[in-house]
């Protein structure tokens, strides 16, 4: 008997590169693995969208629809290149509106892709009707999505085999174009036997010329047995990765499951062997980059707090952006009790980021004291129906805090009459920017807001983390040594002038204050108060950083009357904005930041006189 060829789709260059390098990638060091995977006989690729879109923006300083047409002409003019979409959400953290939804797909068939998966990670079918149409309608392949995950121990009531039978029964009553059908466990910790109940459920109620694709994770040590189970119960497709964007965090390995597969009934129809050339070129491809050790690992508790790979790895880059890398354990102990309260929400992006985001805000500002975005705007409806009502004292707390009553009206009705929502508020924002109104640019700043625009001129940093970054932190932290020191003299250092204490950063002769740099003992003679516009005299206080961050805007001019509780910069951390506010009437004298500063707690931000 002939044995049943098992389709795949390579997921190394978008999904391999969220879950192990937090999807922060330059496009040319990638491209020579992409053209060794096609040489090897691969002809599907996962190729963009996720979180591949924003991070190339926030993170590569390199602009997302450049990189998709680069790699379409790689990849070959026959290849099916996939991207992922977050039904109302697309590409964003937050929902949209319906000309953004539509944009999406339209700019995404323009610059090569044939194919968008598509999920809500609420299961709430409503949230994908739209979405999908806009994808059918713009000549893609649509992939319709169930999204799946084991509930912490004791919870019930949702993400059983029946819960994700009753999703697909909804998608097909609501008659919404696809071409496949993808049940994805983001967080691999659906158990084998769950999935093969749920596929064979699925292939029952498809007509068999439709592809069933099935798609998890390793991070919990199953993903080859969910895979060889979804098989055996009649999936036609997997997805899977190359070394070293596999395994752990990731999919498993093309290699891995060739293996798995030899001596049953079914193989992947590859050349291994050219298969290994082409993980070669892959790893010497990304030597230089740092690999996070949690990427590589098993974690046995990830079922009892389901952080997707996809996220895991996005979260850690940060935390060890800001510093906090220490409270990893900790914030995700934190994070079991935030799903249990929640109402079920598939732990995949963005709602894996918003029970990231609200469990770090439990341990660093205690639990249920600062609400999330995100997770307080699910709770209360915004973001569609969850799977089961959230806790009701979370919810009544939520509302409370956050100002907002609970809402059933749908996330595209809202946005749509949201007037700082869509393609408009997008091209205006261009045009008082003086950047270019394109089609795509206007989709870049509706999705990524203030740091669309920083990108757009110019400004972006590169946030790549290589080997040698890391190590020069590390030696840094050994010595008590900043990581840029050098035998000319660099750091960071407050001073006082006139009675006013300012951060100055040094690299050797040079020295930088508030943005403006200055060269040390070259005749300047400008003093630092000068510099600033700081005032002479007068009771000053600084304004601090309340926890470690990125500076994403400056929100008021230096010498500025302001009023207690009046916005003075926005920070970000954690793909959290929060706003640093005057605590009392007074005069802004001088920053000591600027957009694109990374800073630590208790860092000077700010100086104000009252």
């Amino acid at each position: 008997m002939a044995k049943k060829k098992i389709r795949f789709m390579c997921t190394a260059f978008r999904d391999g590169f969220q879950s192990v390098y937090g999807a922060r990638v330059k496009t040319d060091d990638f491209l020579p693995a992409v053209e060794a995977a096609r040489d090897a006989g691969i002809n599907w690729f996962e190729a963009g969208g996720g979180a591949r879109f924003q991070a190339l923006y926030f993170y590569s300083n390199e602009d997302a629809f450049d990189m998709m047409d680069r790699f379409r002409a790689t990849a070959g003019p026959d290849a099916d290149l996939q991207t992922l979409a977050r039904g109302v959400n697309v590409v964003g953290l937050e929902s949209q509106s319906s000309d953004v939804i539509k944009a999406h797909a339209d700019l995404f068939a323009k610059h090569g892709i044939t194919t968008i998966r598509n999920f809500d990670a609420l299961n709430d079918v409503n949230n994908l009707i739209y979405s999908g149409q806009c994808i059918a309608n713009a000549g893609l392949k649509h992939q319709v999505v169930v999204t799946m995950m084991e509930l912490p121990p004791g919870c019930s009531g949702a993400h059983d085999a029946a819960f994700y039978e009753s999703t697909l029964r909804q998608i097909l009553d609501a008659d919404i174009p696809f071409d496949s059908v993808c049940f994805k466990d983001a967080s691999g910790t659906s158990t084998p036997a769950k999935v093969f109940e749920t596929i064979k459920r699925a292939r029952k109620m498809l007509p068999a010329d439709v592809m069933l694709n099935f798609h998890t994770h390793e991070t919990a040590g199953i993903g080859g047995l969910c895979y060889k189970s979804a098989i055996e119960a009649g999936a036609d497709a997997i997805d899977l990765s190359m070394a070293p964007a596999s395994g752990g965090t990731c999919q498993t390995d093309i290699v891995t499951m060739w293996h798995i597969l030899r001596g049953t009934d079914y193989t992947l129809d590859i050349d291994i062997d050219k298969i290994i050339v082409a993980e070669d070129v892959f790893r010497d491809c990304m030597k230089d980059y740092f690999l996070p050790p949690e990427a590589t690992q098993v974690d046995p508790m990830i079922p009892f707090s389901p952080m997707p790979g996809g996220a895991l790895t996005a979260n850690t880059q940060m935390l060890r952006d800001n510093g906090l890398m220490d409270r990893y354990p900790e914030i995700i102990r934190a994070m079991s009790e935030v799903v249990r309260k929640g109402g079920f929400g598939t732990s995949v992006t963005p709602v894996s980021q918003f029970y990231f985001q609200q469990a770090f805000n439990n341990v660093m500002f205690g639990p249920w004291e600062k609400f999330a975005d995100g997770y307080g705007k699910m709770v209360l409806g915004y973001f569609g129906k969850t799977p089961v009502a959230p806790d009701a004292e979370i919810v009544k707390r939520a509302s409370e805090q956050m100002g907002l009553e609970p809402t059933t009206k749908s996330p595209i009705e809202l946005n749509d009459a949201d007037p700082e929502k869509g393609l408009a508020p997008a091209r205006k924002r261009l045009e008082e920017e003086g950047l270019p109104v394109t089609d795509e640019n206007v989709f870049i700043v509706a999705t990524c807001k203030d740091k669309g625009i920083t990108y757009l001129k110019g400004d972006a940093r590169v946030g790549v983390r290589y080997k040698k970054d890391v190590e020069a932190e590390q030696v840094a932290k050994l010595t008590g040594k900043t990581a840029s020191a050098s035998g000319s003299g660099s750091g960071t250092v407050d001073v006082s002038v006139n009675g006013l204490s300012y951060t100055v950063t040094v690299d050797g002769d040079t020295a930088t204050l508030n943005g403006k740099s200055f060269r040390i003992g070259s005749g300047d003679g400008t003093s630092a108060a000068a510099a600033s516009g700081a005032p002479v005299g007068g009771v000053t206080e600084p304004i601090a950083a309340p926890m470690p961050g990125l500076i994403v805007r400056l929100a008021v001019n230096p010498g500025t009357v302001v009023q207690e509780g009046q916005t003075l910069l926005i920070m970000e951390a954690m793909k959290m904005e929060m706003e640093v506010k005057a605590h009392r009437p007074g005069t802004l004298v001088s920053f000591a930041v600027t957009a694109g500063d990374q800073v630590q707690q208790g860092q000077p931000l700010a100086q104000m006189t009252i």
